[in-house]
């Protein structure tokens, strides 16, 4: 008899944000945005809820986020600050399950199929867990619950901010038929516009498309949107998972051609990838950067650092330097990316495997 297993995601609520405003009283209920500056140069992190309402968004400019909200306030991130109040996130869910999986600072996925404290119930622990961030932290935490980790990632961003939405099996097809578009895990901007020119505005419209279609108009991504809007994703939950390395990337609706907009868009990249990166324990030496040029020509850079970088600023003067020497002279860009690898714990774990040698 196959055991269905209860997947909770936990994502804080505008993290870095909500840290700021409960630690200096005089932010609070302010437009907010951590990152950036208030002369228009940099990208935001994080905004909060009250800057959210104007149209602030992570990685935007700074002066686009001044344009939609001119009161905005600006504030410098507080990386070690944010490192600790995650450690004790994540000192509330080991009460539960040591099954976990974060995947940034500010989420993670729970296995409680079988939990420590004998509960039973995921909903109830979700509550649980809600409840201890908010007593014991003065923050609030929106909870997926569902059979696996797709589902519940969706069901954490249904009802934010402070949310708790549970998808059982038997609502799992109705829910995501219904679901927009827009709101599948892993359907960006571009996506999204090109699945709505093939008449996709909802996941009933998706499941239309035979496997070898959607693989034929979208790549190997297409088998991915298929097995996701009929609700099957069979992965593990990993705590003990080690990426060999992490990276993200943007492709533009309009090529971009300014070197300006270019390096801003790149600051915006570093932002998420330091989120991605998860705490400061994941720290890598090696940084590329990908650049895909408006022909479909493409090329990397790469720099290996002596030592492990840390934080947004050291990552971002690493792509820097490899972009000054890209002439994108009368070149438009496409795609922006930012890798990194070479991690601490890899390169420990090389030194460790005797069937590994450097030369």
């Amino acid at each position: 008899m196959e055991v269905r297993r209860k997947i909770i995601h936990i994502d804080m609520d505008a993290f870095y944000a909500s840290v700021e405003q409960r630690d200096f009283p005089e932010l609070r209920g302010k437009a907010l945005a951590v990152g950036g500056s208030p002369d228009g140069r940099g990208v935001v992190a994080t905004a909060s809820y009250e800057a959210r309402k104007f149209g602030v968004r992570s990685a935007m400019p700074s002066r686009k986020a001044l344009q939609l909200c001119p009161h905005l306030l600006f504030t410098r991130p507080r990386f070690d600050v944010y490192k600790e109040v995650s450690d004790k996130v994540r000192s509330i869910f080991r009460r539960y399950t040591d099954l976990i999986e974060p995947l940034s600072l500010d989420e993670a996925y729970l296995d409680v199929t079988e939990d420590k404290l004998g509960v039973g119930s995921a909903i109830e622990i979700a509550k649980q867990i809600k409840s201890a961030i908010k007593e014991e932290l003065r923050l609030t935490a929106s909870a997926g619950v569902s059979v696996n980790k797709f589902i519940a990632k969706i069901a954490s961003d249904y009802q934010k901010p402070d949310g708790l939405t549970f998808i059982g099996p038997s609502r799992v097809i109705a829910f995501l038929e219904q679901l927009p578009i827009d709101r599948f895990f892993g359907v960006g901007k571009v996506t999204a516009q090109k699945m709505k020119a093939m008449g996709i505005h909802v996941g009933k419209d998706l499941k239309q498309f035979a496997e070898h279609e959607l693989i034929r108009k979208f790549g190997k991504s297409g088998k991915f949107f298929y097995h996701m809007v009929r609700g099957e994703d069979f992965r593990p939950v990993k705590p003990n998972r080690i990426s060999k390395s992490i990276g993200i990337e943007d492709t533009f609706e309009t090529d971009i051609k300014e070197r300006e907009d270019m390096l801003q868009e790149l600051k915006a990249l570093c932002y998420k990838l330091e989120k991605r990166l998860g705490n400061k324990t994941k720290q890598g030496r090696t940084v590329t950067v990908k650049i895909r040029f408006s022909d479909f020509t493409q090329i990397t850079r790469s720099k290996t650092s002596s030592y492990y970088l840390s934080g947004v600023e050291d990552i971002y003067e690493a792509v820097h330097e490899l972009f000054d020497k890209v002439d994108t002279t009368e070149r438009k860009v496409r795609l922006l990316g930012v890798t990194v690898s070479n991690f601490y714990e890899n390169d420990i774990q090389s030194l460790d495997n005797p069937q590994l040698k450097l030369f």
